[in-house]
């Protein structure tokens, strides 16, 4: 497939089209829903409530979900999600409305909510080899335009959100999320063809199949821990910058806005980088060698360099970022078998909702006691190892495969 025909490739303009769409609702929900229950109850601790139990149930109905995308297939998952996620978000201002909506209530809903949201990323990550085959250039360059949009969310739908809160309400920002899904559920039943049942054997039976395809893994095993101990540790930074800016700047949430935005920017600026390579690079090496560059530059947060360098550090992470994300993403599909994809997304997925409210606690009281320092002294050690240990492991098996390669 050619570059040409991979962009007007139907399934994949349906993938790409229903990410921006659904997943700028859920990004203006994730700022919408706290402001509302924090605004409507007037605790904090019940926000905080909310909060943990959309990563309970991210944690448990991911783990639950693999199995789920592999018997119905990744197309009707993406269907069932969406359309099952679209009136449960209806529902909360709804209620609202009607002075019906108790806080257990709500609690149960957002958990129904956010149960659906592993089994649709593991679904969509899984069912691009069936859209466009599975030529590893035309994968890579596929995942380069996946994680474009995806990041264009990250940085739109927030700045989105916190306008349209203010012009029309939470809960009204709530039903657009929820207009979100029901389109993602009419773009994925138009374009989106493929992505059937997947047949499954003795290997890829049961939920813990992809947690034991990946412990067998020579590559895939360090490359999983790496990458969760590397999704964890975003959730820490995302939750320690504002007490770096508030420490070193003052009060100035327009920095950290800009902060953010130079992630987001460098992150799609090095996809753009990664989609126009993806035909002549090592991907292997891009992959190994990219996440310590992703890093690397973390570490000049550690002295006290000026706003302009804190923003610049960021930028240059996030375009490694954009730039490795893409090759990983295509390794860990095409070398899973198709009957385990789904679950071996689900897996890595669960482990991060896991691990990530525990490291953001611990975080917290660190935060409140010692302030940004130690955090991001501990945070940018640990993130170094872990790149460093995917590097020697992508290094390992790059050599393993030129040993094998006839003369």
């Amino acid at each position: 497939m050619t570059r040409r025909e991979l962009i007007r490739n139907p399934g994949l303009l349906g993938l790409l089209a229903r990410d921006i769409v659904s997943m700028t609702g859920s990004q203006m929900t994730m700022l919408a829903l706290p402001w509302f229950v924090l605004t409507t109850t007037g605790s904090a601790g019940r926000m905080a409530i909310v909060l943990a139990v959309e990563s309970a149930s991210l944690a448990v109905f991911g783990f639950l979900s693999g199995n789920l995308a592999a018997r119905v297939g990744p197309r009707r998952t993406m269907l069932v999600a969406d359309a099952a996620r679209a009136p449960l978000v209806a529902l909360v201002p709804f209620l609202h409305v009607l002075d019906l909506l108790s806080f257990p209530l709500l609690l149960v809903i957002v958990a129904a909510i956010f149960a659906f949201g592993v089994p649709s990323f593991a679904a969509k990550s899984s069912i691009l080899p069936e859209l466009i085959g599975e030529d590893e250039r035309v994968v890579s360059e596929a995942n380069a335009l996946m994680q474009a949009s995806q990041r264009i969310t990250l940085f739109l739908g927030p700045a989105l959100a916190g306008v349209l809160i203010a012009v029309i309400g939470a809960t009204n920002v709530l039903l657009l999320d929820a207009a979100s899904f029901a389109v993602g559920v009419v773009l994925v039943a138009t374009l989106v063809r493929g992505g059937g049942r997947v047949e499954q054997d003795e290997e890829s039976r049961g939920l813990a199949a992809g947690a034991r395809f990946l412990a067998r893994d020579p590559l895939l095993r360090p490359w999983t821990i790496a990458v969760v101990i590397g999704d964890v540790g975003w959730l820490v930074m995302f939750a320690a910058m504002p007490v770096l800016v508030l420490e070193r700047f003052g009060e100035d949430p327009a920095l950290l806005g800009w902060i953010w935005g130079a992630w987001g920017l460098g992150a799609v600026l090095g996809n753009v980088v990664s989609f126009r390579t993806a035909a002549s690079s090592d991907r292997l090496l891009v992959s190994s060698v990219g996440e310590v560059a992703m890093i690397a530059p973390l570490w000049l947060l550690l002295v006290d360099v000026p706003a302009a360098g804190v923003i610049a550090v960021l930028a240059l992470s996030g375009l490694a970022n954009g730039i490795v994300n893409p090759p990983v993403y295509t390794i860990f599909t095409l070398r899973t078998p198709r009957a385990l994809r789904a679950k071996v997304w689900a897996v890595i997925i669960a482990a991060t909702s896991v691990l990530g409210p525990v490291a953001l606690v611990v975080a917290a009281v660190v935060l409140e006691a010692e302030g940004f320092l130690p955090v991001i002294l501990a945070l940018v050690a640990v993130q170094t190892l872990a790149a460093l240990s995917f590097c020697l492991a992508g290094l390992r098996e790059r050599t393993r495969g030129a040993e094998v390669v006839p003369a």
